[in-house]
């Protein structure tokens, strides 16, 4: 039988990256706070004041929210979900009911039209009855057929599905398979044309919903003709159509409810009217889609800060050791202020990030992808560090703890549900190369062609000339600014607070630093800077430490001036940046002083068998079976356990 990837379209790394970088929005037609933070600019102005949702919107949201509580208080039985690893058809038809499935959806489709602050809400109280439902709600709507048809449908499109989607209709996207995963350059599900139609051909993997939806967005190659380049392309697929089979529900260390499988297409014939966008698009379809649909992860993954916080608190207070309260010792009190501070900083990015897409005024493809990256990683740790807290109890499921008549509190179901979301939606690794190509853009612009081994002498000359000029202008103003200048950001000193100030000028000499170190690097690697994987990876990471450290001051400040507990809430933000500056400090000091090529090496020798010592004297319980599953094109040879909700 042949390999699966035998099967695959050949590429080349070139070839994987010229699909990636066409499917890229190219222009910046609008101001974006964390691309000028990577280039050295602290853009205060851009995010502060502290933009708010128009009053209609805040009480439709908070409406929403009212009896959205109601409900996850009432009908949700999360324990019930996690036992029988499924979501009870009346729990989701509770939400139908409710209008979950329509919260993005515009009114005049049936929906709620709730803004994305109110839809990121929602999901993180959701999320917080239930990560399984969450996951449900959030693929439905933040990837699944509603966003694609309000970016790129048509009118046909949007009257068609969007009042099923907002009502009964559950949606799911198909992208992955099972030997493509972030390279879709070597997309293997073919959309063949026929007639007015296409005939779709291949398997999908990991498909979220894919269980249990009525609709799905597949992406699929459509070949090239004598009158179309073909590409990948997106398509609304009903999923009960004939050659539609889900073959497999996963299942996984977390999230036990999500309903999640493997779909085989074999002859599927798709209306040409169910395609969106022209034959080629859809891999910018689904990136376009993602800017706010990765909103959806650190919204639940401030729900989980939340939760963990009140466990913390409450556990941590009655918990006595060595004469008093655990949460007084120094070692358990350091825990607890990292997941409070860590809880509001997160907040502050995922409000900030939503209502500036709300306010459709700034590009925040970055800071939607910071959002995710951070949100995902800090709520891993904050997970972490509530089992370290609750100690046996927090490695003891919550069935044990109850039977034994104590708490149920699942402590390690959720570090299991939280796991997934450094992988979901562009795992931290890729997250890192896309945001760190965002964040040279501008250089790539000026001096890409100097670096670009098919340029011409001529084209070379010409990239240097540009480059030249960019950066004379450039490079001196990364010298000095704002950040030293002691009463620079007076307004966050406000009497009887902490000084969030020299917080913010920390942030202000930070970008400078941070973008004459990108500069050193392209100076230094040029062509090979794409392959510096590591020192990418921290350029990012400070980013995200110096845009978190401006959203929670900034949401501080909106605080003061609005909530009774502003005072706190400044001292929230105050203990959050010192966290922050110590760890921005030494990512800054690992740039240059790390393990990258040593880590190159050993590397290589593992690959090579040169360490097989290390691994004696152990037994490997993995079962048989080929490490990627053949996903050869044909009829299905399993039975089909689609199941839709009625």
């Amino acid at each position: 039988m042949t390999a699966p990837h035998d099967r695959q379209p050949k590429v080349t790394e070139r070839e994987a990256r010229q699909v990636a970088e066409a499917a890229r929005e190219q222009d910046w037609r609008k101001p974006s706070f964390a691309k000028e933070l990577f280039l050295g600019r602290f853009r205060l102005d851009l995010i502060h004041p502290h933009p708010l949702p128009a009053a209609d919107d805040a009480q439709r949201g908070e409406d929403f929210l009212a009896k959205l509580r109601v409900f996850c208080e009432t009908k949700v039985d999360s324990a019930l979900i996690e036992r029988e690893a499924r979501i009870p058809d009346e729990t989701i038809n509770g939400l139908k009911e409710l209008g979950a499935l329509g919260m993005k959806i515009d009114t005049k489709y049936g929906g709620l039209g709730l803004t994305q602050v109110y839809y990121n809400k929602a999901l993180a109280l959701a999320g917080s009855a239930s990560p399984s439902i969450g996951a449900l709600l959030s693929a439905h709507q933040s990837i699944g057929v509603p966003q694609p048809l309000k970016l790129f449908g048509t009118q046909a499109q949007k009257d068609a599905f969007l009042p099923r989607l907002a009502s009964t209709a559950i949606s799911a996207f198909l992208l992955t398979e099972p030997d493509v995963g972030s390279d879709p350059a070597r997309l293997a599900t073919t959309a063949v044309p026929d007639g007015d139609a296409y005939i779709l051909d291949g398997v999908k993997l990991w498909t979220t919903n894919g269980v249990v939806a009525d609709l799905l967005v597949v992406m699929a190659r459509v070949p090239r003709s004598e009158t179309s380049k073909g590409g990948i392309t997106a398509f609304v697929v009903e999923a009960d159509s004939p050659g539609v089979t889900v073959e497999h529900r996963n299942a996984f260390m977390g999230l036990r409810g999500l309903e999640n499988g493997v779909t085989r297409f074999h002859q599927v014939r798709v209306p040409a009217a169910n395609r969106i966008g022209p034959e080629g698009a859809g891999l910018k379809i689904a990136l376009t889609t993602l800017n706010t649909g990765r909103l959806s992860l650190p919204a639940m993954c401030v729900g989980a800060g939340k939760w963990c916080l009140k466990i913390a608190r409450e556990w941590s207070s009655v918990r006595e050791q060595w004469g008093k309260p655990v949460a007084h010792h120094e070692a358990v009190g350091a825990k607890i202020s990292f997941i409070a501070a860590t809880t509001f900083a997160l907040e502050a990015v995922l409000d900030l990030s939503s209502q500036m897409a709300d306010e459709d005024r700034n590009d925040i493809r970055i800071e939607a992808a910071l959002a995710k990256l951070y949100g995902s990683e800090m709520g891993w740790l904050m997970a972490d560090e509530l089992v370290q807290i609750r100690g046996g109890r927090g490695f003891e499921t919550a069935d044990s703890l109850a039977a034994r008549g104590e708490r149920a509190v699942p402590a390690e179901q959720v570090l299991r549900d939280m796991r997934i979301n450094r992988i979901f939606e562009g795992s931290t690794e890729i997250m890192h190369l896309l945001i760190a190509r965002e964040a040279v853009d501008a250089h790539l612009k000026v001096a890409g062609d100097l670096i670009d081994p098919d340029k011409n002498l001529s084209e070379k000359a010409k990239a240097g000339a540009q480059a030249g000029a960019f950066y004379a202008r450039w490079l001196p103003k990364l010298v000095a600014g704002a950040g030293q200048l002691p009463r620079s950001y007076a307004e966050f000193n406000p009497p009887g607070h902490p000084d969030l100030s020299p917080h913010l000028r920390y942030v202000e000499r930070s970008a400078r630093k941070l973008a004459r170190s990108t500069f050193y690097a392209m100076s230094r690697w040029q062509g090979r800077m794409e392959t510096k994987q590591g020192f990418l990876g921290r350029i990012v990471d400070i980013g995200a430490e110096l845009f978190a450290m401006s959203a929670a001051c900034v949401r501080a400040e909106l605080l003061r001036t609005t909530e009774e507990y502003g005072r706190e809430a400044y001292q929230l933000a105050d203990a959050f940046c010192r966290q922050s500056r110590i760890r921005t400090d030494e990512l800054f000091a690992r740039l240059w002083t790390n393990t990258d090529d040593l880590d190159h090496k050993v590397v290589t020798g593992v690959l090579s068998g040169t360490y097989t010592w290390l691994e004696q004297g152990i037994v490997d319980p993995s079962g048989e079976g080929p490490w990627i599953a053949d996903a050869t094109p044909g009829p299905a040879k399993k039975d089909n356990v689609h199941r839709p909700i009625r």
